[in-house]
Order: C-alpha cells, then sequence, then structure tokens
C-alpha cells in the first residue's frame, strides 16, 4: 500500500531521497480516490462552531478570511473566488482518521492532522510557504500546483494571508483525483482551483526550538523542588537601598545553577507535549457505558483509540493524552501494538491491570469497542 502511495518507492527509499528534500509527485497515489466527505458534509462541518474553519475569498488585489463557523451563504457565493478549510478533519471522520494514519510511515509523533480544502473555480489561498511537511492528496476535481524554491520570503503588506509578494515557479503541475504532492518545508507553493475541486493536506508538527524551550520550561515547574529560602547574613549596608546588589545577583544565581535536567525529563516532557489533546478537543464519555464484565466480552471483538486520542510510548513509558499511563512490564508489547495500530483485535493475554486501564479509557471516551457491538 505504501509503495502504491509513494509511487513505487518504499517507505526508506522516500525517507532517504525525498523527506524534507526535495518535492515528489505521485500519479495516482491512490487510485480511485475522490475523498472521504462530501461536498454537504463538508460545508456542514465548516458551519459548525466546534469544528476549526477559514473561508477565503479574493479578486486580484484583495484577500479576506473569515474564521468559521461559516455562514451557509459565503458557501453558495458566486461573485468571487473563493475556498472554505477545515482543520481536524480526521476527528470528525472514521474515514479520515483512516486516511491520516496511511501515513504513519512517518512517525506519529510528528503527524499532525488532515485538512480538507474546497474551493470554487480559481479559489486558493495564494502563493505562500510553510514551515512543515505536507502531502497534497487531490479529491474531486483538478488544482494546478505551482512550486518554487525561491529564497525571497517578501510578503505582501496588510494581507490578512502569509501571501508571496514575487512568487517565481519553477514547476508548474496539474492534479487529478488520487493524484498526490508531497512538499517539504520552505518550499513555496501556490494551488489554483479548475473547476470545482477538493485537496485533502496530510500535515506534520514542526515546533520551532523557541516553543519547544517555553514549553519544557513550564513542563519543570511541575518537577523542580529547590530547598531553602534566599538568606543573606553577610548583608553590607548599601549606599543605594533601590539598588539590586551584585551579591544579590550572585547568590540567586548560583542558587538556580541547581535547576538541571537530563534525557529523562526531556522523554517525560516529550510524551506529555506530543500527546497533549488542542484546546478545542474534548472527549465524550459513553452515555451508557458497559460494565466491565460486558466490556472485557466486548473487546474479544477488539478495541480502537478514539480518533482524538494520542498514545505514544518510549523506553518502556507510555502518554496518552497528555498524561503518563503505568503499564506493567507483561502488557507492554500489547499496549504498543494498540498504540502503533492505534486498535487491537483482541485483549486476550492482558493482565488484569491492563484489562481494568483500557475499561478506564473506554470509559473516559479515550478508546471505543467494537462498532457493532455498541449498536
Amino acid at each position: 500500500m505504501t509503495n502504491t502511495l509513494l509511487g513505487g518507492l518504499s517507505a526508506e527509499e522516500f525517507l532517504a531521497e525525498y523527506w524534507q528534500k526535495k518535492p515528489l509527485l505521485v500519479r495516482q497515489a491512490v487510485p480511485g480516490f475522490t475523498g472521504v466527505v462530501t461536498r454537504d458534509e463538508l460545508f456542514q462541518l465548516a458551519r459548525d462552531p466546534d469544528v476549526e474553519s477559514r473561508y477565503v475569498t479574493h479578486d486580484d488585489h484583495d484577500w479576506e478570511v473569515i474564521r468559521g463557523p461559516q455562514k451557509a451563504s459565503d458557501l453558495r457565493n458566486k461573485k468571487r473566488p473563493w475556498t472554505v478549510l477545515v482543520q481536524g478533519l480526521n476527528l470528525f471522520c472514521p474515514d479520515g482518521d483512516a486516511l491520516l494514519h496511511r501515513f504513519d510511515f512517518i512517525p506519529q509523533a510528528r503527524l499532525d492532522d488532515l485538512m480538507v480544502s474546497y474551493a470554487v473555480d480559481g479559489g486558493g489561498v495564494g502563493p505562500h510557504f510553510d514551515n512543515y511537511d505536507v502531502f497534497l492528496l487531490q479529491g474531486i476535481g483538478q488544482r494546478r500546483w505551482q512550486l518554487s524554491n525561491q529564497e525571497d520570503r517578501s510578503l505582501i503588506e496588510d494581507a490578512p494571508l502569509k501571501i508571496l509578494q514575487d512568487f517565481r515557479p519553477v514547476h508548474d503541475w496539474v492534479l487529478n483525483p488520487g493524484d498526490m504532492l508531497y512538499l517539504p518545508p520552505q518550499w513555496a507553493h501556490n494551488g489554483i482551483a479548475i473547476g470545482e475541486c477538493t485537496t485533502y493536506s496530510i500535515g506534520f508538527r514542526s515546533p520551532t526550538y523557541q516553543e519547544l524551550a517555553q514549553q519544557f520550561l513550564d513542563y519543570l515547574q511541575d518537577t523542580i523542588q529547590l530547598d531553602g529560602i534566599y538568606t543573606d547574613p553577610d548583608l553590607r549596608l548599601q549606599a543605594h537601598s533601590a539598588e539590586i546588589s551584585d551579591a544579590m545577583v550572585d547568590r540567586i544565581t548560583e542558587s538556580l545553577k541547581r535547576i538541571t535536567w537530563n534525557r529523562d525529563d526531556v522523554r517525560g516532557f516529550l510524551g506529555a507535549y506530543l500527546t497533549e489533546p488542542k484546546a478545542h478537543v474534548f472527549f465524550d464519555s459513553p452515555d451508557e457505558p458497559l460494565d466491565h464484565e460486558d466490556f472485557l466480552d466486548a473487546c474479544t471483538e477488539g478495541i480502537s483509540l478514539d480518533a482524538r486520542s494520542l498514545l505514544l510510548f518510549t523506553e518502556g513509558q507510555f502518554f496518552l493524552n497528555g498524561e503518563t499511563v503505568h503499564v506493567e512490564a507483561c502488557d507492554q508489547a500489547v499496549m504498543q501494538e494498540l498504540a502503533d495500530r492505534r486498535r487491537l483485535d483482541s485483549i486476550a493475554g492482558l493482565s488484569e491491570e491492563g484489562s481494568a486501564l483500557l475499561y478506564d479509557w473506554y470509559c473516559c471516551g479515550f478508546a471505543h469497542v467494537s462498532d457493532d457491538l455498541m449498536e
């Protein structure tokens, strides 16, 4: 399946030759693909206040961006080219979640979400560049993609989008349903709808080191413990009472040197940071949860993580939705399979503690038993 997705390349060949190096155009990456939602379903999501969406319209000179929820009247606009973009489609559509995880040959720790854009003829978001990797899979219709590796990143002033002022494409391709384009970070691109079309964007996380540093320092607040209080028994009379003395600066400097961290601290931080759900994500507990014994019976047919759940592991440590989870050593192989595949065909072999953990996840809405058994 991956060979078709990557145009005959193995995942290893793709990573070695293309990942974060150069674009790749794959004709019929997903043969027969026309999308995972209909136009009406997409528009309904765009009008939902719990769904992140943007509406972009433009003419030759002006651009306008409206953040959701969208108005039904805008989605019927015929005056100017427009596009509507819906983020996190994988959270609301099982087929979208399945599509996103076809790209698990890239570590899930780097995976972000599935976005879908619908556009009328001429619609798009203008020539721009992103700081992250993206796969662009064509749904219905056609879209023209122009690409550039230019160094000039000057933007149009006062535009509501980061649109390049002087875009100079070096590639010009038209994608048909099922075609896919991979773009590394910093490659400028411009997608223009040819008639009505949809494009599915599989995006990846690329946090800045500044963001990582800030989040790590926040994480350390909950883990550091510096004993003692500030003292200065050798205090001397100062010429200026309002002056912060060098002696105070030196004393605090020495104290703060006791703040240290190691690889285990970074490992714990990454587990919590990378699995933390986005701010708008909430979980739904079952209205009438099964009791523990019925749950175990249901799990003989399988259990799946909720599309909103993020489960990662490292060196025997497990993290679910921003929290550290204790997993017994005898259960770790099974839990690794659940993290990798995001489902288990059965929970045979799990200890009582492991089964109890999954039951707790089920009650919290983090995981679900077989859909057939839930009906």
